[in-house]
């Protein structure tokens, strides 16, 4: 009797250890489901944000500025060229138009690069008036730029070397992201959605756009869990992807911008940064826990299907067949997609 008890035990330890609840990272990490790295490029700085053009990678560094890679073969990038000199303050995230990159660099605040050459990128004087600025989103011939407690600004790059400023117009809390609800950018866009920091997920109505000149008022909220760092939408659905620093993955559904409400979530285990979000696949960069990719077909319970470890995961750009992700202490690394 005594060796029968044992066993029981034994089993009921073993059931007991293997619960948890279904959405602890815990007890997936480990599988990268396929998602495999395939090259490192070490960075002369520490890279905070990656974007792709041309078969380039351009990567923000910090205080050694702006460097670019051919990923041609993505096995095997190579440096094309690196631009330090001139560019004053940290380079944080960048966004691109035509043949010019624009940099946030924070209190410095928008330098613009001219990249028609990309061997030899020429630095323009940076806009101190849109500052701080932390990131970028572009629609149309109107470059959005979330400018922390100052709010977001409005600039026309009809003429991308020669922005011109419309205003900057108040948000709650500290604007860290902004994107428009349509993804395609010659759509008509009738919200501007924002992540603001510990206050949450703001909306903006503006159909009324009036060439940037126009007040747009909040007609929904969220207050989101943690701190909210990264904005991004779903490419059919008004569905925000929301990456919440210590609040993991956020999913919004903002139908009703009266009543914005969280549908799913998860947490990352990780500080949540970035979000991108496609094919039906939410990728996110989680600083020391990597870059988690999640499968969103049902928004209401994401589910993780791979973790690609990496030091200091900050940023990254999704294509069909490739994840660059940019690295604080690693530099560019480049995840081949199952």
């Amino acid at each position: 009797m005594q060796k029968i008890f044992y066993i029981i035990l034994f089993f009921g330890l073993v059931l007991l250890a293997s619960c948890g609840t279904p959405n602890d990272p815990e007890s997936i990490i480990g599988g990268d489901g396929g998602y495999k790295i395939v090259s490192k490029f070490p960075t002369s700085g520490y890279a905070q944000d990656v974007i792709l053009k041309d078969s380039l990678a351009y990567i923000s560094q910090g205080q050694s500025g702006l460097i670019t890679l051919s990923v041609s073969n993505p096995k095997e990038p190579k440096f094309v060229s690196e631009l330090t000199y001139g560019l004053r303050g940290y380079s944080y995230k960048l966004i691109s138009k035509d043949s010019v990159i624009y940099l946030a660099t924070g209190t410095f605040g928008v330098s613009i690069v001219d990249i028609s050459d990309p061997v030899n990128p020429l630095l323009t004087p940076e806009i101190r008036a849109i500052a701080p600025a932390k990131n970028f989103h572009i629609m149309g011939d109107y470059l959005f730029t979330a400018v922390s407690e100052e709010g977001i600004n409005i600039s026309n790059i009809k003429d991308p070397l020669h922005p011109s400023f419309r205003q900057t117009f108040f948000v709650p809390g500290y604007a860290q992201a902004v994107c428009t609800s349509a993804a395609d950018t010659s759509a008509d866009n009738n919200y501007l959605l924002a992540a603001c920091g510990e206050v949450g997920f703001s909306i903006f109505d503006i159909s009324d756009f009036q060439d940037g000149y126009n007040v747009y008022s909040v007609v929904g909220w969220l207050d989101t869990p943690g701190y909210a760092e990264d904005v991004t939408i779903h490419s059919d659905l008004p569905v925000a992807f929301l990456a919440c620093g210590t609040g993991g993955l956020v999913i919004a559904d903002y139908s009703d911008t009266a009543n914005v409400k969280i549908i799913g979530s998860y947490s990352t285990g990780g500080y949540a940064k970035e979000v991108a979000y496609k094919d039906n696949k939410a990728f996110v960069t989680t600083g020391m826990r990597g870059l988690q990719i999640f499968d969103v077909t049902n928004l209401t319970s994401p589910v993780l299907i791979g973790t690609v470890e990496t030091d200091l995961a900050m940023s990254l750009a999704v294509d069909d067949k490739y994840v660059y992700v940019a690295d604080e202490s690693e530099g560019l690394i480049i995840i081949s997609i199952p």
